[in-house]
């Protein structure tokens, strides 16, 4: 049992601080637990024990070198790998030059994950302001670890764009630092008319335009007057302002479009001189001639059917008087 004790002791104390995070890890403390309670003898587990707590202490103090915390993407990578290089390590148990190359190799394995994690993962914002969700390494509790820009303001550039008139335009100000902002912060777009870029704008110059979630809008059917200042802020409810971009909006008009000129075909002059008005005359005064005679004939005809029908009735009167009369 004194191997693997000696063994227990080189892989908690020879990893260096890079891996002082992982006694926050509940896997680990597990897999050391057992570890220690494997061990047949009394004396042997109180010995080991007191190597870890030891250790553990160690991590604490000097895990400050390192920043002190760690995101939970990064701890769950390291721990993964940390028990599979500690399972090897157990299953093929071989003291002398084997168990410390086994254990460079975990060191290393360690190493690569929390570079990456303090190079890239830890405050990865170039501009504006982030809190971020990390544990700390002392105390194995999350907490928020601010993240301030460089130049320790909130601007995050400036856009010039240009459309034409009745086009649109498209704003988007999403940062892929957005993601890790905590709470529920709100997109808010307001702008300020006028030529951009050409004289100092204050707050009271911009007018509220949109709140929303997301991180883009589409202005359509633009009119030459929205030329302006566009800016979206990225705040939370309280008023904290996490980022700022501007957009430069330039609305150009539509080219005048030249008409073509209609040319209409040449009539020819009218005569007006008497021969040409009398024929027109003529044709009118035959017209109404001929309706004078339609009317005279249709009246003479209805004349003419009413007497005939008046003298057959007397005919037939005097007709049945003389055959009352015989």
């Amino acid at each position: 049992m004194r191997p693997m004790l000696l063994m227990l002791a080189f892989l908690l104390c020879c990893l260096p601080a890079l891996n002082a995070c992982l006694q926050c890890d509940r896997d680990i403390r597990n897999l050391h637990e057992d570890f220690i309670l494997s061990s047949p003898c009394v004396e042997n587990q109180i010995q080991m024990q007191q190597i870890r707590d030891q250790t553990y202490v160690s991590y604490r103090q000097t895990s400050q070198k390192r920043k002190g915390v760690i995101d939970s993407v990064t701890l769950y990578r390291t721990s993964t790998e940390y028990q599979n290089e500690f399972n090897r390590f157990m299953t093929n148990l071989q003291p002398g030059c084997m168990a410390l190359f086994i254990m460079a190799k975990s060191r290393n394995i360690l190493e690569k994950h929390l570079d990456v994690f303090i190079r890239e993962g830890l405050c990865p914002n170039k501009c504006g302001l982030l809190n971020q969700r990390v544990m700390d390494c002392f105390t194995c509790r999350f907490k928020t670890y601010k993240c301030s820009s460089p130049s320790h303001q909130q601007d995050c550039g400036e856009h010039t764009l240009q459309a034409e008139e009745g086009g649109q335009a498209v704003l988007d100000c999403f940062l892929p630092w957005h993601r890790l902002v905590l709470g529920k912060p709100e997109y808010h777009y307001s702008w300020a008319p006028g030529v951009s870029g050409t004289e100092k704008l204050s707050e009271s110059d911009f007018r509220s335009l949109v709140v929303t979630e997301d991180s883009s809008v589409v202005l359509n059917q633009l009119h030459v007057d929205e030329t302006g200042t566009y800016r979206c802020l990225l705040q939370n409810q309280k008023g904290v302002i996490f980022s700022k971009v501007t957009f430069l909006l330039t609305v150009t008009p539509l080219p005048t479009q030249t008409g073509k000129t209609l040319t209409l075909p040449i009539l020819p002059d009218a005569d007006y001189s008497a021969d040409n008005l009398l024929v027109p005359v003529l044709i009118a005064v035959v017209t109404a001639l001929g309706l004078v005679a339609s009317v005279g004939f249709t009246v003479v005809l209805g004349l003419t059917m009413n007497q005939r029908m008046q003298s057959h009735g007397r005919w037939e009167k005097k007709e049945r008087l003389t055959q009352y009369t015989l």
